[in-house]
């Protein structure tokens, strides 16, 4: 087994480490919370003080971080001067399709091999290692990643050159938002029309408007699986993580010269319900402003 180092413990993140802990590689971890630090070390993990000690002899670093001027400053900071040649650098954080470019390039001018592979499947894929991950980088790089990634996941694709992964999960995401929110509407359409949910779900369930977010993640309590409808919302991607992908979704649009007027209409309906309060509930809850 091999030291990996795991820089960013929080909710995806710690599950992930965990995983790799299991699997039977020595995880340096670190965060700034000392409450995930405390959860890893509880997971098998060993917790280490800083970025650059966990990167130090790793084999492989992973990085699951907020935001690109996050995964920019600990590569620039922690990761390059430090991390051996021969190690594989796997970013698995939501970031935009430049900096992951950026990064891959300036890890390569050093004589670094990085990909990009952002997770699509929420907490608790994280927590039981289902994650699908969406790769970007060289044939050799997704090669030399797929193992620490298959540890972590059901499901590991290569989408292409860097920043394909980036770009893969924008648009996924911006699909999923989209998707949803259509199938806040189509229930509560049917309720006003006098249908029972239940019996709304059986029919567009295997019927043409049947989708993952109708299916496996359905909206309304007490229908379907079990989902966080059934939480009050609670647990599961949070709201102000959906509009993170879908500001970086038009983000990438505006730049690309791709028209997603649905994409941005459904970025609109999510800032408002963020703005209202409520960040921290189910992206499904946006049922609740129908």
């Amino acid at each position: 087994m091999a030291r990996v180092a795991f820089i960013g413990l929080g909710n995806m993140g710690g599950g992930m480490a965990a995983n790799l802990a299991e699997a039977g590689h020595d995880v340096r971890a670190f965060d700034l919370s000392q409450d995930a630090l405390d959860k890893a070390k509880a997971a098998g993990c060993l917790p280490v003080a800083s970025a650059a000690e966990a990167v130090e002899g790793a084999e492989a670093i992973v990085t699951m971080l907020p935001a690109g001027s996050h995964v920019e400053g600990v590569y620039n900071d922690a990761v390059f001067g430090r991390a051996q040649p021969s190690a594989i650098l796997i970013d698995c954080s939501t970031i935009d399709v430049a900096t992951a470019r950026r990064v891959a390039e300036a890890a390569a001018a050093k004589g670094l091999t990085t990909v990009d592979a952002p997770v699509s499947g929420g907490i608790a894929a994280a927590n039981g290692g289902t994650l699908t991950f969406m790769v970007g980088g060289s044939a050799e790089g997704f090669d030399r990643a797929q193992p620490y990634l298959a540890q972590m996941g059901k499901a590991v694709i290569h989408a292409g050159a860097s920043g394909s992964g980036q770009a893969a999960k924008m648009a996924n995401n911006m699909l999923l938002g989209a998707t949803m929110i259509a199938t806040c509407e189509a229930f509560r359409l049917a309720e006003r029309l006098g249908l029972d949910p239940q019996t709304f779900y059986d029919i567009s369930s295997v019927s043409s408007g049947q989708s993952w977010s109708m299916t496996s993640y359905c909206p309304v309590p007490g229908v379907g699986p079990e989902t966080p409808a059934d939480r009050d919302y609670q647990g599961g991607f949070a709201a102000a993580l959906m509009l993170k992908d879908l500001r970086l979704a038009m983000q990438a649009a505006d730049e690309a010269g791709a028209s997603t007027p649905l994409g941005a209409h459904a970025a609109q309906l999510y800032e408002a319900f963020v703005a209202d309060g409520h960040g921290g509930t189910d992206f499904s809850g946006i049922i609740r402003t129908l």
